[in-house]
């Protein structure tokens, strides 16, 4: 029996609080990285394109990070015919902020649109899995705080063109939404 109590109070020993502090260290860490995971993790709305022959309905792919910018569509093989990837800043781009498809394998078309969502201008772009140095970049042209690619030949399908409007769910993806003013 006092042998069973002298292992009990092993248990307060030193080396037990170490390995307690090791372990509370570790699931901090642990779940910091998930925490920056979770940040970099895409985000998915739905969208609408208000054209002059109808509304069409989209499901996109939000990219709100310089790091999920950077990605894009890249090494895809494919996208749905009813998908997008909606490019999000912070601030207004120029116009002379280019796009390029380096190891995007499948042909684009992209909208730059404005605050509100209005295209100011639509680009085709064709895959390139060359070197870097050999991809095209294609310049927006026009200001913009959003940028839209679908499949290549959606917007001329759809007949969407410049001042057609994206209506973006702001519930679903949050970083949408716009300053309410308020009136007297």
């Amino acid at each position: 029996m006092f042998q069973r109590q002298q292992r009990l109070v092993g248990f307060d020993r030193p080396t037990t609080r170490k390995s307690i502090g090791i372990l509370a260290l570790f699931l901090i860490g642990t779940a910091l990285i998930t925490g920056m995971i979770l940040r970099q993790a895409t985000a998915f709305s739905s969208g609408v394109l208000h054209a002059k022959e109808g509304r069409y309905s989209l499901m996109l792919e939000v990219a709100s990070t310089s790091r999920q910018r950077r990605n894009g569509l890249m090494e895809r093989d494919s996208l749905a015919p009813d998908a997008g990837m909606l490019f999000v800043y912070n601030e207004e781009q120029t116009t002379d902020h280019a796009f390029w498809m380096y190891q995007t394998r499948i042909p684009l078309d992209i909208a730059f649109l404005d605050h509100d969502g209005e295209i100011q201008s639509i680009t085709s772009m064709a895959p390139c899995t060359r070197e870097k140095e050999a991809c095209p970049r294609y310049p927006a042209g026009t200001r913009f705080w959003m940028a839209l690619e679908v499949n290549a030949g959606y917007f001329n399908e759809h007949g969407i063109a410049a001042g057609d409007r994206l209506e973006v769910d702001p519930l679903q993806h949050p970083l949408l939404l716009k300053p309410v003013l308020l009136q007297e």
